[in-house]
């Protein structure tokens, strides 16, 4: 029997009608077709399939489809945004503010960035997870052309006020770049409210396939970023490329499906999470990482006292979860999210990211939250023999 999957935030499987949507876009008797090829029937098929994919994507961030720029994923979304923002600045100022709490796509990034002679400064979070708009607000600079602050954590699911953080990059004429791979899908967003220049999506985390994305870009004087892949000028010059079709159908199908059941998918999996956190809870010296309240409907990041976290992993043989992102999963150092919360190494090393999804059932939680007592009482008694 196969484990129990909680680590929706890693990656999500794709839903059958997704499947089904992209199906229809592989074979001959589909719309196989280059978007690119407008001199025939099988070209204009499939470009009118990559835009009404285009428009889904927008419609689900309340933007103009010609505000979407097409990816191979939030990565490569996030390096679009930071390195072509900051290279179109350039003769503005080179001061860039991020959090250190950030993914490892926006942070590698920035390294590049410093690296060309950019000065970034990078703040920790609240000792919730929480990035402090306070502390952006004393960051800035006359030479600070843009600020990047993720929506919510892939780690502990912590919310950051984007409003208030845009509010004041506008108030500095400053652009303001936001990862939200984790909050798409999941939580209500309106480009048409919210003080955000430029964005980053992504499928996979929405029940759609992996390797696509997009970047949100304003249609606003001002805002304005450089090409990072050269040939063709397909997406009116910001990225290159033969579209892939099928993927951004499934991106499409992904996102409507998401639009639909988002309010009540929320209520479900807030209430899974909490039953599994209430179960945790009674084995003792457990500590939740990250705000209590301020997060994600699905994320649930704990500490396990007494217990180390990769000797708590192997032993989760019947459950599928983290340590930390899956760009990390192949490192043994704690953290770097938690490490700038402030959370001890001791505990960092015992954390562990739960994370539920669209399948998760009511009986997974009861398994898991077997399964894990299990595995930390044993381990405890253990480590108290040794």
């Amino acid at each position: 029997m196969n484990p129990v999957y909680l680590d929706y935030a890693a990656t999500t499987p794709v839903d059958p009608a997704v499947i089904g949507a992209m199906s229809e876009c592989l074979g001959l008797d589909g719309v196989f077709g280059n978007p690119a090829s407008r001199s025939h029937l099988y070209g204009w098929l499939a470009e009118e399939k990559a835009e009404s994919a285009r428009r889904q994507v927008a419609d689900l961030l309340h933007a103009d489809p010609r505000e979407i720029v097409w990816t191979s994923g939030a990565t490569e979304a996030n390096n679009l945004a930071l390195k072509g923002a900051a290279q179109a600045r350039r003769s503005r100022g080179r001061h860039i503010i991020s959090m250190a709490s950030e993914h490892k796509a926006v942070l590698d990034a920035l390294a590049w960035l410093a690296q060309q002679g950019w000065e970034v400064t990078l703040l920790n979070p609240l000792a919730d997870g929480r990035a402090d708009p306070q502390a952006v607000a004393a960051a800035m600079r006359d030479d600070t052309v843009l600020v990047s602050v993720m929506h919510a954590n892939n780690e502990t699911g912590v919310i950051n006020d984007i409003v208030a953080i845009g509010t004041l990059c506008r108030e500095h004429d400053v652009l303001f770049h936001v990862d939200a791979a984790q909050t798409f899908g999941k939580l209500p967003i309106d480009m048409r409210a919210l003080p955000v220049d430029l964005m980053s999506v992504c499928a996979h985390k929405l029940y759609g396939p992996k390797g696509v994305g997009a970047l949100y870009v304003r249609r606003a004087p001002g805002v304005r970023i450089e090409a990072q892949i050269h040939g063709g000028g397909h997406e009116r010059g910001l990225r290159s490329g033969t579209l892939p079709t099928h993927q951004l159908v499934g991106f499409g199908a992904a996102c409507e499906l998401a639009a639909a059941v988002m309010a009540q998918e929320q209520v479900r999996l807030a209430s899974l999470r909490d039953t599994l956190w209430a179960g945790l809870q009674e084995l003792g010296d457990v500590h939740l990482n990250g705000h209590p309240t301020e997060r994600l409907a699905s994320h649930l990041n704990v500490a396990f006292g007494g217990v180390d976290g990769e000797l708590l992993l192997t032993a989760l043989a019947g459950v599928a979860v983290s340590s930390g992102s899956a760009c990390t999963s192949a490192s043994l150092d704690p953290s770097h999210v938690l490490k700038a919360m402030g959370v001890s190494d001791a505990l960092a090393h015992a954390s562990l990211r739960f994370s539920v999804g669209r399948y998760t059932t009511d009986a997974d939680i009861r398994t898991v939250l077997e399964v894990v007592g299990e595995a930390v009482q044993r381990l405890r008694k253990g480590a108290q023999v040794s």
